[in-house]
């Protein structure tokens, strides 16, 4: 198996959004995302899959080794391999690479966010950063749409952060800020044990009217001279705000149920959102 087809292959294991906005790209940028998602797989699974903080520590250490060889022409792994070339063609920073790591670092020292400030930067690093990578692939002409990106990448975390409370409870985080759940009177035990109350559909309310403002936002930032070149971007959102919609119309029941869309629901709105834009 070649570095491409490792990078393809955990791609669309993964069942991501992404993967069907990358389906739209020319070959060159398609095979360069994908490398890039694939990374974020990587150090992401390091989190997910490693039950002691402490080698999942060492092994995010590796990543940053990897990095660095990855930018000196010498990676190991497939995924480096394939990152190789990447970084020079769209000149990807290195530090926005070790940027996704240091977020996935987070979830390793921290499972409670005092404010959502604390929150921002966790989206930032995991999100806003590969958003703004992303924006280097697809191209753009007006700096503005960095600006999008950063925003978009916020809105695409505030979703995933939605639907999974229940998930990411049942592994002991909650990326909800302390203060709003104080503000809601939603004791975090609450979701510990997956207690839906009036509060909480309050609470999960107000997360939601957030996220819609991000993506209000993002699209506003939008250059119209770079809407063609950011369509796999216009299709991811098509896809994560209609996520957001499901919530809603399954009673935001995301403390018990883990809402997604099949994949022809995916492909069906990635067409609609290519045409569009």
């Amino acid at each position: 198996m070649s570095p491409d087809e490792y990078c393809e292959q955990k791609a669309a294991a993964s069942g991501s959004s992404f993967y069907y906005s990358f389906r739209f790209l020319t070959p060159e940028r398609r095979r360069a995302i994908t490398a890039l998602y694939a990374f974020c797989r990587e150090v992401d699974d390091v989190v997910d899959e490693t039950h002691d903080p402490e080698v999942a520590a060492r092994q995010l250490d590796w990543w940053r080794g990897e990095t660095a060889a990855i930018y000196a022409g010498t990676p190991e792994h497939p995924v480096g391999q394939a990152l190789k070339q990447v970084v020079k063609d769209f000149r990807l920073p290195q530090e926005q690479l070790l940027e996704i790591i240091d977020g996935m670092q987070m979830d390793l020292e921290q499972a409670r966010y005092a404010d959502f400030k604390a929150l921002q930067l966790y989206c930032y690093r995991v999100a806003s950063v590969v958003g703004l990578l992303a924006a280097e692939i697809f191209g753009y002409t007006n700096r503005q749409t960095l600006k999008y990106a950063h925003d978009l990448g916020i809105a695409f975390q505030l979703t995933n952060i939605i639907r999974d409370v229940g998930e990411d409870a049942r592994r002991g985080r909650i990326y909800l800020p302390v203060d709003e759940l104080e503000r809601f009177n939603v004791p975090a035990k609450d979701l510990l044990d997956a207690r839906d109350s009036e509060n909480f559909q309050r609470l999960i309310a107000f997360q939601i009217e957030r996220a819609q403002k991000y993506y209000d936002q993002a699209l506003a930032l939008l250059p119209k001279e770079d809407r063609k070149s950011q369509r796999a971007g216009l299709i991811m959102a098509a896809i994560y705000r209609q996520t957001l919609r499901e919530v809603e119309a399954d009673g935001c029941r995301v403390l018990t149920h883990r809402v997604s869309l099949t994949p022809i629901r995916k492909l069906w709105l990635a067409v609609k959102a290519w045409v569009k834009s």
